[in-house]
């Protein structure tokens, strides 16, 4: 008898995408549904494929991933985004291995293929995009900072071929607000930790950032794809120190000593 999963699902209005990737995982044992309060109609499409749908305050990703474990019922956790698909092929691979026994695996891996303006992305920093969401739930959890979560498993994990699908964005506007919002906690978290800032990591950053997309991970093979995604990288790069800077500048503004009053009306006198 294989051991049975829970798929675990943060949403906050995705009435879009979200009918999508619930469809894609009807074969597991238990969908479970996080969701952030949607205004939308996220919330009744859920409830279309799943009665295991739960609302709390957003907590971070990190916050989010490590609560919707909780709720799951069974051995084994799938996390999954709700702009996301699993591919019929990956399915069937995940089932066969689960039929054949795990073994001493306790986590497994796959590709994460992007769907971007019109085509798969197959080269650059967006694929192979290896991630870790089928875990045993007892022994991993979510760690990372924020935006960037990962699992972190205790034992062997093992990769599988086939890839998860990502309708990352709508468009490049999508795109671009994106950025300027994972940027923005990013610059936060370096400032409040007190990361220090250089003039050279705003300008060699993005750069760099260019050069490995494009050039060192093959991205120009996607053609014009591939240059604006490796573009993109490079501006949100950009961002992320310039929004440092920016804070940088706001504190010193905030905290600086101002001139005494009193003796400010005395030299006018």
């Amino acid at each position: 008898m294989r051991e049975k999963i829970s798929a675990c699902i943060l949403t906050f209005n995705e009435e879009r995408k979200i009918a999508r990737c619930l469809e894609s995982l009807t074969w597991c044992d238990e969908i479970v549904v996080l969701d952030s309060f949607s205004t939308d109609r996220t919330m009744e499409i859920c409830r279309q494929f799943t009665t295991n749908v739960h609302q709390c305050e957003w907590r971070g990703y990190v916050g989010q991933r490590n609560t919707v474990r909780e709720f799951a019922q069974h051995p084994w956790v799938l996390f999954m985004d709700s702009d996301e698909e699993v591919s019929p092929a990956l399915r069937d691979e995940i089932l066969k291995e689960f039929e054949t026994g795990t073994g001493k695996y306790i986590g497994y891996e796959f590709p994460r293929q992007v769907y971007y303006l019109g085509r798969w992305i197959r080269h650059g920093e967006w694929y192979p995009d290896v991630k870790l969401r089928l875990f045993k739930k007892d022994y991993g959890r979510t760690e990372g900072q924020e935006p960037h979560d990962k699992v972190i498993v205790r034992g062997p994990v093992k990769r599988l071929r086939h890839p998860i699908y990502h309708y990352t964005y709508d468009d490049l506007a999508d795109h671009i607000n994106t950025l300027n919002r994972f940027s923005s906690i990013t610059a936060q978290q370096r400032f409040v930790q007190g990361g220090k800032f250089f003039w050279l990591d705003m300008l060699t950053h993005p750069i760099f950032r260019f050069f490995k997309g494009y050039i060192l991970r093959r991205g120009f093979m996607d053609g014009r794809h591939g240059l604006a995604i490796a573009l993109m990288a490079s501006y949100g790069a950009f961002l992320k120190y310039a929004k440092q800077w920016e804070l940088i500048l706001k504190h010193r503004v905030q905290y600086k000593e101002l001139p005494d009053r009193d003796n400010m009306e005395q030299g006018f006198q």
